[in-house]
């Protein structure tokens, strides 16, 4: 038997979700939903199937085993809910939800067991990614000591008129660190360890004209081991620069530059290449989506919830809401 899957939100980044679903055997697309007539009818005549308005409408007509929420942040937590509640397993974009209440609405949905979820990190499928957490997991490189992560990217205003949800505390949740440099917020305090304290701040350096939210962020983390991270953040970089982050062990440094280098304190270096090619979307979205979306539906019949969880993606807002709390006491948006 066929799994049947649908797409809620036909933007940007549902094209990763539809091309990966294309590749997948025994999977069918069986349908498309958008609230914007130009990007349903879009899609619908790309891919040749029923599209709807109304996810509700969706779920009642094509009963889909699986549905991709790529809608933007504010839609996340309640589509998401509505599809469990039905017994309709859920692929959701980050962030899990533009709130920490909607985030943990999402937890407690996802807890009742009536169907499989899994938040969009698919950098943790990176093939450095993986072979970070292995060492580190190992123990065979000694106690982290500490870790630093950088993001150096550009967007432009057009970048946020294209899609105005995007610069708005309403609409996104937040800005740089939620739309962003949240997936690297997510591998800091995966390889490193759970945050148990962060302080910073986030302000706007360069596009004030255009958006209410941060552009540029820092910050400083404990983890429960003891071990200390730094981060910084801008959209003000003059172009995308790679991602970076360095762990410091008792016996090694990992950084990670694209390909990931370990040097070890006996003078040895070893290096893994990341994976190269995939998906047709944005070089800055990696290689990692088909490999995410692949794996969920592979553990679709497993009797474990999905590893990267409702509970596992609000470690990352549970940080980035407290950095806006610290940053903006006297706001009347609520960030819990």
């Amino acid at each position: 038997m066929r799994t049947t899957a649908a797409v809620i939100g036909c933007g940007d980044v549902s094209a990763v979700h539809l091309e990966a679903l294309a590749k997948l055997d025994g999977v069918t697309l069986a349908a498309v939903c958008d609230t914007d007539p130009q990007r349903l009818a879009s899609a619908t005549d790309t891919w040749g199937v029923p599209g709807y308005a109304n996810h509700l409408a969706l779920i009642e007509a094509v009963r889909p085993d699986v549905v991709h929420i790529c809608t933007p942040h504010d839609q996340h937590a309640s589509v998401a809910a509505d599809c469990l509640e039905r017994g309709v397993n859920v692929i959701v974009e980050k962030p899990l939800a533009h709130t920490l209440a909607e985030g943990r609405r999402l937890v407690e949905a996802a807890s009742a067991g009536r169907a499989k979820i899994a938040v969009c990190f698919q950098n943790r499928y990176n093939a450095t990614s993986q072979a970070m957490h292995s060492l580190l997991s190992s123990g065979e490189l000694g106690a982290v000591k500490g870790a630093s992560a950088t993001v150096m990217w550009q967007r432009s205003a057009e970048y946020y008129q294209n899609r105005p949800w995007r610069g708005t505390w309403a609409g996104g949740g937040g800005g740089l660190l939620m739309n962003q440099a949240i997936h690297t917020v997510d591998l800091l305090q995966w390889l490193v360890g759970d945050v148990v304290a962060v302080t910073g701040n986030v302000s706007t350096r360069f596009l004030g004209e255009a958006i209410e939210v941060e552009d540029t962020a820092e910050f400083v983390a404990e983890h429960a081991s003891g071990a200390r991270s730094a981060f910084y953040a801008t959209l003000a970089n003059a172009f995308n620069a790679p991602v970076t982050l360095d762990v410091v062990t008792e016996k090694a440094v990992l950084s990670l530059r694209g390909a990931l280098t370990v040097t070890h304190s006996d003078g040895r270096v070893d290096i893994v290449p990341e994976r190269t090619g995939g998906s047709g979307g944005r070089s800055y979205w990696g290689a990692s989506h088909e490999l995410l979306i692949s794996d969920f539906y592979a553990r679709l019949q497993d009797a474990d919830p999905f590893w990267i969880s409702p509970a596992e993606a609000q470690k990352s807002l549970r940080i980035i809401k407290d950095l806006y709390r610290q940053s903006y006491p006297e706001s009347t948006y609520t960030f819990s």
